[in-house]
């Protein structure tokens, strides 16, 4: 089965498209530390977990085998579609851009997080969407 990157969508959508399919998956590909320092979206309320793939731990050349075994490892499939986050949507994008040459279907979730600084924070945390601290 072919992959396909579904491209940006914003937060709320994203958490539409997880609270409508179970079989969903939310993936957070920043950094341990950003997850620490920060927080990060939770499932909880719909049952889920949210993995946490660090993107930037991987070098460019073992993102693409890397970061798609990880996922697996997960336990997700091909046939799940796939939302990633990150800080502003750029890594993320990237992530989904590669999983999606996998076999993946994934969507990028283009404002993170914690949004763009210059874009008025509009990120999964800032319009209230459910996070948890991990201190």
């Amino acid at each position: 089965m072919p992959g396909r990157f579904g491209g940006d969508v914003s937060p709320q959508q994203a958490w539409q498209k997880l609270r409508e399919n179970p079989a969903a998956v939310l993936i957070d590909v920043r950094t341990q530390a950003e997850w620490d320092d920060v927080g990060g979206p939770d499932l909880s309320s719909l049952g889920r977990p949210v993995f946490h793939v660090d993107w930037q731990g991987l070098s460019p050349a073992e993102r693409a085998q890397k970061f798609a075994a990880e996922v697996f490892a997960h336990g997700v499939s091909p046939e799940q579609p796939v939302f990633l986050i990150c800080r502003s949507g750029i890594r993320s994008r990237a992530a989904g851009e590669v999983l999606a040459g996998s076999g993946f279907q994934t969507f990028n979730i283009a404002d993170g997080f914690e949004g763009k600084p210059a874009a008025g924070r509009r990120g999964w945390k800032a319009i209230g969407l459910p996070w948890t601290a991990h201190h």
